[in-house]
This record gives C-alpha cells, sequence and structure tokens, in this order.
C-alpha cells in the first residue's frame, strides 16, 4: 500500500511557473514508477509525465515536452516533483500523483495508487 499527497498547486498567470510535490508514505518508494496525470473540467484524465523507479527514465506527453519537468527523491524525502515551466491556460486542471508497480507506464489503468489531486489554474 502506497498513500501520495500532493500539494504546489494555484492560480499562476500565463508565463508563469509552479512546482507540485507528492509526498509518499508506505511500501518501499523506491519500487515504483511515479507519474502525473492531470484531468480539465470535462475531460478525460491524461499522462503527464513519469519518471522510472530509479529515477533515471523519464517520458513526458508532447504537450509538456521542453516545459515541464518531472524528478524523485528516492534517499530523503520519497517525494516526486513536476516543475511546470511556461504555463498555459490550457494546463489548467487537477494533477493527480500516481504510482505503477510496472515499469514502463504510460497509462492511467497501469497505475494503482493515486492522490486526491492538486488544482492549477492558469490565468490568461
Amino acid at each position: 500500500q502506497v498513500q501520495l499527497v500532493e500539494s504546489g498547486g494555484g492560480l499562476v498567470q500565463a508565463g508563469g511557473s509552479l512546482r507540485l510535490s507528492c509526498a509518499a508514505s508506505g511500501r518501499t518508494f523506491s519500487w515504483y514508477t511515479m507519474a502525473w496525470f492531470r484531468q480539465a473540467p470535462g475531460k478525460e484524465r491524461e499522462f503527464v509525465a513519469a519518471i522510472s523507479p530509479s529515477g533515471g527514465v523519464t517520458h513526458y506527453a508532447d504537450s509538456v515536452k521542453g516545459r515541464f519537468t518531472i524528478s524523485r527523491d528516492n534517499a530523503k524525502t520519497t517525494t516526486v516533483y513536476l516543475q511546470m515551466n511556461s504555463l498555459k491556460p490550457e494546463d489548467t486542471a487537477v494533477y493527480y500523483c500516481a504510482a505503477s508497480g510496472t515499469y514502463p507506464a504510460t497509462t492511467s489503468r497501469d497505475y494503482g495508487y493515486w492522490g486526491q489531486g492538486t488544482q492549477v489554474t492558469v490565468s490568461s
């Protein structure tokens, strides 16, 4: 069992930055592929980024490549981060952290553990 708690969301102007955090507790954090998904109103949940258990490999949705960076700290804080730069209004969504026991994993059905979500709103 893995418990995930996101933080760091908020309201930001277009072109600005935010860093999301997801603190994990429970079973060994370094076993899991970690990812961020997002869901905008009226839309399906979509993949944003994933990072391998060791942190050595990352995957990004085309819509965020070059703007977002996923990272993780397996040693001290057992936290996964999403640094979001050059934010656009279309990035507005609830962002969810997720953990998977498989790798690679870039679809929501690969993930069995989810956080409660954090709202990101980008104003134009």
